[in-house]
């Protein structure tokens, strides 16, 4: 038989980490898509999504 190997349970610290983050207002966010046009403003928008809690904003240009 082989060894038995104990796992650790993570820290609350670590399964959380980054969400208390986003729902302090502080998010991180990089461009989902470019460039976008919208129909009914007839704008150009970006369109950007938080790296941690998959929120989505979007910009006009």
């Amino acid at each position: 038989m082989g060894e038995v190997i104990q796992f650790k349970r993570p820290k609350v610290s670590e399964r959380h980490q980054g969400n208390t983050l986003c729902r302090s207002g502080f998010h991180k966010w990089e461009v989902f898509k470019e460039k976008q046009f919208d129909v009914k403003q007839g704008k150009l928008i970006t369109v950007y999504q938080c790296k941690r809690c998959l929120k989505i904003k979007s910009k006009a240009l």
